[in-house]
């Protein structure tokens, strides 16, 4: 059960940081960005000018501004980590040297016991699992709140991410692990589509069930989608199926589309084209008239 241990920690430790940065205000919120939005409101309000020149890129009711250069950093973020890692993997140096002795020490210590508890945890990742979990997180909400933009936030986090990794995996087209697999998968392997779809959805479903409940409850829910997506990408390479760059990739991407996502929907509003935060008062060309901040609806 050594396998399943080391699964264990890792995962532990990435849900203890996730839930110290959800709970504590002083740090980011690595699950709902509205937060980080309103700092940046407020610290642009104290400067006139460019408030003037970035008024309207607060205001989630137009296209592009401040939101939608906030998506392309995130974007630009992972793609830049993909490129490093696919260097690392053509060099063999960095993590990719780390490939091959993860994916030998995962098979060679694993027995029957720990084979049956990673086939468990991985499905956590597996397509059909993420699906559900989004639909019925989709639902609960629906009868909480009669929203129904909520269905569009969920199908654009699993849909655009289905899109990344298989359209990644087709050009790359990188093989599997050179070793006796513990359980059956084909297809290329680069990047790990299991962790991709864990980092993605799980992320999506503590925001929307997080919804006007406590920060110590929605620390608790991005605690758990941590502790899933991480012991999901573990598993992988445990049972020889991905590399370790695959899984690192495969969260990358993952925890990066949920990130645009978040932030063009709404971030914890799930409200598609209403702003995250109140507006500061913007001036105008008339000298008598200002647009006054509307409180989030």
């Amino acid at each position: 059960m050594t396998v399943t241990f080391v699964v264990a920690v890792v995962a532990a430790a990435a849900a203890v940081l996730v839930f110290t940065f959800s709970a504590v205000r002083d740090l980011p919120d690595p699950i709902d960005p509205a937060q980080q939005e309103r700092a940046v409101a407020r610290r642009l309000a104290r400067h006139p000018r460019v408030r003037r020149f970035l008024g309207e890129r607060l205001d989630r009711r137009t296209v592009g501004g401040l939101v939608l250069t906030a998506s392309l950093l995130a974007v630009f973020a992972v793609a830049l980590l993909v490129g490093v890692l696919l260097d690392m993997v053509d060099g063999s140096f960095g993590l990719a040297a780390l490939d091959d002795d993860v994916a030998q020490w995962g098979v060679g210590n694993a027995d029957s016991a720990t084979v049956a508890v990673l086939k468990v945890i991985t499905y956590l990742g597996d397509t059909t699992v993420v699906v559900a979990a989004l639909v019925a997180t989709g639902l609960i909400d629906y009868l909480r709140r009669r929203r129904a933009e909520v269905f569009v936030f969920l199908a654009t986090v699993i849909v655009g991410e289905k899109l990344i990794v298989i359209g990644l995996k087709e050009v790359i087209d990188r093989g599997r692990p050179d070793v006796l697999p513990l359980v059956g998968w084909e297809g290329p392997s680069f990047p790990s589509g299991h962790a991709a779809a864990a980092a993605t959805a799980w992320p999506a479903v503590a925001l929307v069930l997080g919804h006007g409940s406590s920060r110590v409850v929605r620390a608790l829910l991005a605690a758990g989608a941590a502790l899933i997506a991480i012991a999901v990408a573990a598993s992988r390479a445990m049972l020889g199926v991905h590399w370790l760059t695959d899984i690192v990739a495969g969260l990358a991407i993952g925890y990066g589309w949920y990130l645009v996502c978040a932030v063009l929907f709404g971030g914890r509003a799930q409200r598609l084209g209403d702003p995250v935060t109140a507006r500061p008062q913007v001036e105008t060309a008339d000298p008598n008239r200002t647009l006054t901040a509307r409180p989030d609806g």
